[in-house]
Order: structure tokens, then C-alpha cells, then sequence
């Protein structure tokens, strides 16, 4: 399998610094990053860690979900998928992701809910970026739409 890479150029201090973030293995786009924007509610046109992990998280886990949908019978006419991804103070000093919520609507034909939902839960469970994020809380809510 790949190996894929990102870098992020920085400068200045945490407090006043920004740094730009390069998909580089895509070449796809360059985003903008500062810890004022990351810590503040609105993001204003810069992107975080957070906000990264989100994406990453939520593509991983439709890939996922689509695998186990389909080892159970499932045609997949569409998964919409999003993550919160919530940053927060750690007792320990320092932050840390606190929680992650995934929420996935689903349009499969050929399973009922049931089986929609043991198939949404295991994708939780065994999608790899799910699986390099054991150490924070993940919920799901999962519903089959008909």
C-alpha cells in the first residue's frame, strides 16, 4: 500500500504564528492554519488539525462502510458522512481531542435497519483511522433512510 504525505511550513509563535498545510502527495491544495483560528468557534477561511482529522476520518469510514455493506447483501446508493471533531483541555496539561461524533445517513437497498446499523458500528470499529484513534471517545449515529 501508498504511503501519502502532507507538510505544513510554520512560523511565528503558537499564539501568533500561521503556518500553510500541503497536501503533497495529491498536490491538490494548500490550506491555511493558525492556533487563534483553530481555538476560536468560527474558523474564518483556515482549516485545523481537527478539521483535517474530520475529513480524514469521515472518507475512511464510508470506505469502510461500504465494504462491510456489501459483505452483508447491501447495494449503496449513497452514504453521507460527517465528523465532529472536538478539541478541549487536557487534565494533564496541554489539549486533546475530546470526542469525535460520526453521523451517517445511508440510502442502501437489499438490508434493513438492522443490519444497516451492525454494519455502520463494525465500520466504527475496524475502519483504520478509527482504529489510530482509540484513545479518544467515538460515537456514532446511524440511520437507514427509505
Amino acid at each position: 500500500m501508498p504511503t501519502r504525505t502532507a507538510r505544513t511550513a510554520w512560523n511565528g509563535t503558537l499564539e501568533e504564528g500561521s503556518g500553510q498545510v500541503e497536501l503533497t502527495s495529491s498536490q491538490l491544495a494548500t490550506f491555511d492554519v493558525s492556533f487563534p483560528k483553530r481555538a476560536a468557534d468560527e474558523a474564518n477561511g483556515s482549516t485545523s488539525p481537527e478539521e483535517l482529522l474530520a475529513a480524514a476520518h469521515t472518507s475512511c469510514y464510508a470506505m469502510q462502510l461500504s465494504a462491510e455493506l456489501a459483505a452483508a447483501g447491501g447495494t449503496i446508493e449513497a452514504l453521507d458522512v460527517s465528523a465532529d471533531v472536538s478539541l478541549g483541555a487536557d487534565p494533564a496539561g496541554g489539549f486533546r481531542l475530546t470526542s469525535i461524533k460520526l453521523t451517517v445517513r445511508g440510502e442502501v437497498t437489499g438490508v434493513d435497519s438492522g443490519a444497516f446499523l451492525a454494519a455502520a458500528e463494525s465500520a466504527k470499529v475496524n475502519c483504520p483511522v478509527s482504529k489510530a484513534l482509540t484513545g479518544v471517545e467515538i460515537t456514532l449515529d446511524a440511520t437507514l433512510e427509505v
